[in-house]
């Protein structure tokens, strides 16, 4: 049987939010716990998709105006994560997670949907979205495209555009933004912070407290950008074989 399971203050510790499910005591899941109990109020939704009670993916969005992207809008929501893992592809769930997603924005008198996606990893690629009627409406680097399904002429979404000049404010060494909308990034800046001190690089973490330091970010992805000596490193989690190769090549 197929089912969405609505996660919620009162069953997310019986449930969990699907990342990191089998580390529940880590640091990573423990601080994305907490993010999330501070989200649902201001209107984020997690769905998990369970067949026969097992998980197999799942969708997190939020009105725009609280999103941890790099993004500025009205009245739309803003899927942050759209995930189905493994045997779990090719069965129509993220179809079944995506309509919940736009038929609440529907309930709710939104304006639309939108989403961040990437031609490099770790956010969505833009094709799936595209099939179900989302259209590109706006860039930004190195690989990011902002995507919409609108419902009426509401103005577009836009990127917080500006990169080279927030970039260039941190020009020595290393500088780590980071939040807790990822589990994943707890484990990857402990990675950076390692290869940083092997190397004598200076280093630096800026923790987001809020959605409106992650919509003014170093790149489209709001939630975890490392820049190098005034460059975008990377803004997803590496491991320490691709990082050195990214110092190498910087």
């Amino acid at each position: 049987m197929v089912e969405v399971v609505d996660i919620t203050p009162e069953n997310i510790k019986e449930k969990g939010f699907f990342c990191m499910r089998s580390k529940p005591k880590s640091q990573g899941y423990q601080n994305k716990l907490s993010w999330l109990l501070n989200r649902f109020d201001e209107g984020l939704k997690l769905k998990i998709i369970e067949v026969d009670g097992q998980p197999k993916g799942f969708i997190e969005y939020i009105p725009i105006e609280y999103a941890w992207r790099a993004v500025q809008g009205e009245n739309y929501l803003l899927i942050h994560c759209l995930w189905i893992v493994g045997r779990g592809k090719g069965n129509g769930y993220g179809s079944i997670l995506l309509n919940e997603c736009i038929e609440e924005a529907r309930r709710l008198n939104k304006s639309g949907v939108a989403l961040v996606t990437s031609s490099q990893t770790w956010l969505a690629d833009k094709h799936f979205f595209v099939k179900h009627g989302f259209k590109s409406i706006d860039q930004a680097p190195p690989s990011f495209e902002l995507l919409v399904m609108k419902f009426d002429d509401q103005a577009d979404p836009k990127f917080s555009h500006g990169w080279d000049e927030r970039i260039q404010n941190y020009r020595d060494g290393i500088t780590i933004f980071r939040s807790d909308q990822c589990p994943y990034i707890d484990d990857a800046v402990k990675t950076i912070i390692e290869v940083a001190s092997e190397r004598n690089i200076p280093i630096r973490v800026i923790e987001y407290e809020n959605s409106e330091d992650a919509r003014y970010a170093p790149s489209a992805n709001g939630i975890f950008n490392v820049i190098y000596n005034g460059k975008l490193l990377t803004y997803h989690p590496i491991n320490k074989r691709e990082l050195y190769k990214l110092l190498d090549q910087a």
